[in-house]
């Protein structure tokens, strides 16, 4: 399976989090799964596929030529595609994924989230999408899409499209099962409406 990791490239972060997404890249490769990941050697990016290539998983880094110095690519990267633009960049991703996983990050990873989250609840792609957050960090995120849909601004099944988690084990369990239906359907919705 081709595993999609959302990460941080940010080197202001603490050291937890490179650990996180450390043995998220090594339990990657125990499990024979490969990574696609923003293309980047720094912080986060960096340390979930230097953990996934030591375990013997292989890697498929993504990156907008803009950023190519900034974040750093990774020239290591057994596939390292250089895209013309962020959206290339993202659409690369999409595609080359069979499942999403997101670790804490910034907005950029925000921005990833929602792109994947929206398409899931939309019905424009069935794929599991899961958010591993052991320290809390998105809690405040999901209070405010609660809060979105009490004033009825989300579909009812908003909250199906996404597996929140707090360990590996348990982020890796729900990515290798199926993603859960959404209820009711898109299709149903559009009907109701």
């Amino acid at each position: 399976m081709f595993v999609c990791v959302y990460c941080a490239s940010s080197q202001k972060i603490d050291q937890k989090y490179l650990d996180l997404a450390a043995e998220v890249g090594a339990e990657l490769a125990r499990r024979g799964h490969s990574l696609v990941s923003g293309g980047a050697k720094i912080s986060c990016m960096g340390a979930v596929a230097r953990a996934c290539r030591a375990g013997g998983g292989r890697t498929i880094g993504v990156i907008p030529r803009v950023l190519v110095d900034i974040e750093v690519a990774d020239e290591e990267s057994d596939e390292l595609i250089v895209t013309a633009d962020m959206r290339e960049r993202k659409g690369v991703m999409d595609a080359r994924s069979d499942a999403f996983l997101v670790l804490p990050g910034g907005i950029g990873t925000l921005e990833e989230l929602f792109e994947i989250w929206s398409g899931r609840v939309l019905g424009i792609h069935e794929r599991p999408l899961v958010v591993l957050d052991p320290w809390g960090l998105y809690g405040p995120l999901r209070e405010l899409i609660s809060g979105m849909y009490d004033e009825g601004f989300t579909r009812p099944h908003v909250f199906d499209a996404i597996t929140w988690t707090t360990t590996v084990d348990e982020a890796m369990t729900h990515l290798e099962s199926p993603a859960r239906p959404l209820t009711p359907s898109v299709a149903e919705q559009a009907e109701a409406e």
